[in-house]
């Protein structure tokens, strides 16, 4: 502490203390003017150090290291604004050399002074400052940075160039603490979190934990308490991780309770778009990560307080200013908000639980008696046909929604011709990107399913759900979902089905398509025949997935005349279109699920059909872009006009495509309404 008592040491203290103020506030207006005072300091502080003899080893190093924490900090804000992300190259180049100094020794020696070397300094500091400020046009900006990456470059090439023609010159240098610095390094990312990567270099008020850890007179004790908080640091970690990714692709938060089993679903899903071994390997990795990480952060959290615990003074000052951080609210409490609202979210989970049995438990409908149930469709054959991530985005507002629509209504005016009429809306889905089991227990159940939680606890309870009110009505009832590969009892105990099929027991020969291990027209094809075409039976309520739009997208076979489908070898021999666009292969699958499904009703129009179709939830959301919402098309499709006048009340529009003004329901709340207009009137 003695050494920064020098009044140079003390000027660059003073720079150091503002680069960390502005590493704290980002580039605002304040932090900039701070830049400048930094850069005028630091001519001033060579000079004081001159003029008063009080030029040091320690100083230069002081100085330097000083000059490249500033130039990180900009450099990272500049790269983090403009998305140049090779700027950050120019705030990297001291801590490379610094890594490179660990592997070879010939680079920690002191290099003689250079004049030039301050100049380049200092174009870095201003360039990026001004870069940061917004206030010249990009295209400046950028050839600005290019410039002082060049200037950068040559410099520190010169050093190194010199460094290699005298590596047999002996000199010790200075090094050490890379452990610790790592260490500190870890346990700062751990408590900062970043969503944003501007977040990084805010001041972790939550350190104030291992400051409290490290003032502990016990070293036994320290040490314990630091382990026990760097374990609590790397699950904070895990579930930052966790939450990002669910975020991403569900647009929700990990659920702590009940979430986990979507971790082992993702894996399958990986595995049909890169391969079962190459899906393995990357969650054994990604095992091995979250163990490193529960291992790592103990360990450096344990490093971190042993040192500090060397140095109270500056432990007892940083205190001070991560107090002051907290109070100004300048600083970040990622780590202990998202700890907190974990520990929220478990409460809030237990409490949802209660309350979701007791909506379970009250159905005014389940006292209703069969035969009082969905007269209107009495004799004909109800299918409810969900198209995989058949989402808003599809029909409307997006690059790719226009060929959708053209083929929507073409659709139109091809059923029309065949003697179909359509009324569409939106549904609002309690799930997105994935998750459709969530979406089709709601429609079935009636209640609002949108955590694994909710369904577990759904299907393990007694609810009338549309399968088992047809079934009650005298009704066949039928699922048909290729994408299974094993046995599923909710089918029959839960929703009430009495035939389930799947991908093992439909005859199919042919090859998959990615994760549909057969294409929608043979779906509908094996149907038709296993449960349509027979003569003499009683009508039929089925569930059929259209799977081909799932994801991940992959090149589709064409359509075959339907009297050439068979056993599905005849699609070996189909090369599928292959979109390099993931928002056109999107695109073209519903399209493709479209075609199909246009072409099975035309190809023989039953005057006894009725198809309510929709989408289970919005596709991915590097699909979707952000904030998309949750909102599916539906479509009541049926040849007999009875049907469709019965639901004029509902609102819905003509045709097969729903426009912007067209009625948005709750998912949930179809069933109800369905019972509703369909059967007698519920006593109350």
């Amino acid at each position: 502490m003695r050494l920064v008592q020098r009044p140079a040491d003390l000027i660059t203290a003073t720079r150091a203390a503002l680069a960390v103020v502005v590493a704290v506030l980002g580039p605002d207006s304040w932090a900039l003017a701070l830049v400048v005072v930094a850069l005028c300091l630091d001519w001033v502080d060579g000079r004081v150090a001159r003029r008063t003899g009080t030029a040091t080893a320690f100083g230069a190093r002081f100085d330097m290291e000083t000059d490249a924490f500033l130039i990180a900090v900009l450099s990272w804000y500049v790269a983090v604004d403009h998305g140049w992300w090779w700027v950050l190259l120019i705030g990297a180049m001291r801590y490379l050399l610094w890594l490179a100094e660990r592997v070879l020794p010939w680079l920690r020696r002191p290099i003689p002074p250079r004049q030039w070397r301050k100049v380049v300094a200092a174009v870095q500091g201003v360039v990026l400052a001004v870069a940061a400020s917004g206030r010249v046009p990009d295209a400046a900006a950028e050839v600005a940075l290019l410039v002082a990456l060049g200037l950068l470059l040559e410099s520190f090439g010169r050093d190194v160039w010199w460094l290699w023609r005298t590596r047999t010159a002996p000199a010790p240098y200075p090094y050490g603490g890379g452990r610790t610095l790592v260490a500190l390094g870890a346990v700062w990312v751990a408590l900062v979190l970043p969503h944003d990567p501007g977040d990084l270099l805010r001041l972790p008020v939550d350190a104030l934990l291992v400051v409290a850890v490290a003032l502990l007179p016990w070293r036994r004790a320290r040490a314990a308490t630091a382990v026990v908080l760097g374990v609590a640091l790397g699950v904070v970690v895990v579930m930052e991780a966790l939450d990002v990714g669910f975020e991403t692709f569900l647009d929700r938060s990990f659920d702590p309770l009940a979430d986990w089993t979507y971790l082992l679903s993702g894996i399958g899903v990986l595995g049909d778009q890169v391969g079962v071994t190459a899906a393995r390997a990357t969650a054994v990795a990604a095992v091995l990560l979250v163990v490193v990480v529960l291992v790592a952060l103990p360990l450096a959290t344990v490093r971190v307080a042993r040192t500090a615990a060397g140095h109270r003074r500056p432990v007892l000052v940083l205190a001070g200013v991560l107090v002051v951080a907290g109070a100004a609210q300048v600083g970040s409490t990622s780590a202990t908000t998202l700890a907190y609202d974990e520990v929220v979210q478990v409460r809030a989970d237990l409490a949802d639980q209660q309350e979701f049995a007791r909506e379970i438990g009250v159905d005014p409908w389940a006292s209703v008696p069969g035969g009082r149930l969905l007269r209107g469709l009495r004799g004909k054959d109800v299918l409810v046909v969900f198209v995989e991530s058949y989402g808003k985005v599809a029909v409307q507002g997006t690059s790719y929604s226009a060929p959708i629509d053209h083929v929507l209504d073409a659709g139109t005016r091809r059923l029309a011709a065949a003697g179909y009429g359509a009324r569409s809306a939106f549904l609002t889905s309690p799930t997105f990107g994935a998750g459709s089991w969530l979406a089709h227990s709601t429609l079935q159940s009636g209640l609002w399913v949108d955590s694994q939680r909710r369904y577990d606890q759904l299907m393990g309870a007694d609810r009338l759900t549309l399968t088992s009110a047809f079934r009650g009505a005298g009704w066949r009832t039928v699922f048909d979902v290729p994408a299974n590969t094993r046995d599923w009892p909710e089918g029959e105990g839960f929703y009430g089905f009495d035939q389930l099929y799947d991908s093992r027991n439909v005859g199919y020969q042919g090859p998959e398509f990615g994760y549909a291990p057969m294409p929608d027209q043979y779906t509908l094809d094996a149907f038709q025949q296993r449960e349509l075409d027979p003569a003499d039976r009683t009508p039929v309520m089925a569930e059929i997935d259209l799977i081909s739009s799932h994801h991940p997208w992959t090149p589709l076979p064409h359509l075959v005349p339907w009297d050439q489908v068979g056993d599905g070898s005849v699609f070996d021999d189909i090369d599928g279109l292959a979109l390099p666009d993931v928002q056109e292969a999107y695109a073209h699958s519903i399209r493709y699920t479209w075609h199909t499904l246009v072409s099975w009703l035309t190809r023989q129009p039953d005057p006894n059909l009725v198809l309510l179709v929709l989408g289970d939830h919005q596709p991915h959301s590097y699909v979707t872009g952000p904030d998309p919402g949750h909102d599916v098309p539906v479509s009541l499709i049926s040849p007999d006009r009875s049907v469709l006048h019965r639901i004029d009340d509902w609102g819905w529009q003509p045709g097969l495509r729903p426009d912007p003004e067209a009625p948005v329901w709750r998912m949930d709340t179809v069933r109800d309404r369905f019972l509703q207009t369909f059967s007698a009137a519920v006593s109350r």
